[in-house]
Order: C-alpha cells, then structure tokens, then sequence
C-alpha cells in the first residue's frame, strides 16, 4: 500500500511537469489530498459522468454531475451539473436512456469549455465514483481527442467497497462453488442499505446517490477511521 501513496504523489508531481495543458497541469500541482486522512476527516466530491454508450473509444460524455459532501452531510447547494456536447451521434437508444435531447446538446458546450470548472471542482477533495471505469476511462479519453492529453486522478470506488464488503460475509461454500455475488449496480448496493430510490441515469442524482452510498458504507462496513490511501484506486 504505501507503494500506491508513493506512486500517486510522484505521478502528480511528474504530470504536472510535463502536462502541455495550463488547466491540467494547474490541476496536478495542486497535489492528491493527504493519503494518511481518514474518512471521517476527509471532504469529498462525488463524480458521474452520463455517456452516449459504454466504449470510451468511440462514445463520449454528455452530462456530468458533481456533489461535494462529507460523511455526515452532503452539501447540495454546491453541487454542480453540466450538460457537454459529445463528438459522437446522440444515438436515439441515448436519448431515450438519459433524456437528453438533441435540441439540448445543441446548445451545450464542448467539454473543453467547462474543464476548467470541472478541475475547481474536484481539486482538493477526495474522489469518489460508482464503478471506475466509467469516470476514469471517459474522462481521459475525452480530453485525449480533443487535447492529445488525458487525465489521472486516484478515486474511491463505492463498487469496490461494496464488492470487499460482499465477499467479507461470504461462506466458505460459497466461495467453494463459485457462488454469484449480488448485483453491483449503484440502485441494487443502495438497496441493501435502505437508501431511496433515485430514477438512474442523470449524472447529477447518480452522483448525490453515490455520495449517499459511501456515507451508508462508512456507517455499516467502513470504519470512519479508515485512511484514504487504503481506499484509492
């Protein structure tokens, strides 16, 4: 682990020499929060990206939704919400799924345009995601097709945790056979914990549910004094 700490550090401090971007390489010199800070000292910012579909080599971002919070508030007056013209075909299956319309996207920005807001956003606060791959992948190629530079930046993944925390409670026959974890989707890990239900598929709810979840997590299989570099990925 205290490699991890050691390799997101150095990695922001090599990024921000070599970064071309003036907004990326801003963001870098800025640091990762302090590894050692436990979550219950920790200020956080949940992230959701909505996409045109789920390959980032050829779908793209069309909303994104921030919430700040912390593990006994969220802090929705400073939650954020933007709407991102794609460089993909807003496929009707997109519409239908996001309801987000053509009409919409027209009149919405590049993403280049809101980075900068973006950036303000989650500097300085840990990074908190629902399955990583979504936000880690889109995010960097996004920003590889329309600047030749992606981005990286360590997360906390409620998906992770949820699955650790799954198969901490599993029997050894289950593990013996194989047995199939429950679901992982953002609304079924809510469920588990009594959370409401939110409609899926807006950046800005999905983001305020992620936040609701790890603060669900943190009071059932996370100890509130577990450090951050034990969570990053």
């Amino acid at each position: 682990m205290q490699g991890n700490i050691i390799s997101w550090q150095s990695r922001f401090r090599r990024l921000a020499q070599t970064s071309k971007d003036t907004r990326l390489k801003a963001f870098y010199q800025q640091g990762v929060v302090d590894p050692f800070g436990t979550l219950a000292q920790s200020n956080f910012v949940a992230l959701d990206f909505e996409t045109t579909g789920l390959n980032p080599n050829k779908d793209d971002i069309v909303s994104v939704g921030i919430v700040p919070f912390n593990l006994s508030r969220i802090c929705c007056a400073q939650a954020k919400h933007w709407l991102v013209k794609p460089s993909c075909i807003l496929a009707e299956e997109s519409v239908t799924l996001h309801r987000i319309t053509h009409s919409q996207i027209e009149q919405a920005p590049d993403l280049t345009i809101v980075l900068e807001e973006i950036l303000a956003a989650i500097t300085g606060k840990v990074i908190v995601v629902h399955y990583q791959f979504m936000e880690k992948s889109f995010f960097h190629a996004a920003l590889m097709a329309r600047l030749r530079e992606g981005i990286e930046f360590p997360v906390i993944d409620t998906m992770e945790v949820e699955k650790t925390a799954i198969n901490k409670q599993r029997s050894w026959l289950d593990k013996l056979t194989n047995k199939a974890i429950p679901s992982l989707r953002l609304a079924d890990c809510r469920k588990r914990y009594g959370l409401p239900y939110y409609q899926p598929h807006h950046a800005l709810s999905d983001a305020l549910a992620t936040a609701e979840l790890l603060q669900a997590q943190s009071q059932y299989c996370l100890d509130p004094a577990t450090m951050i570099k034990d969570l990053w990925r």
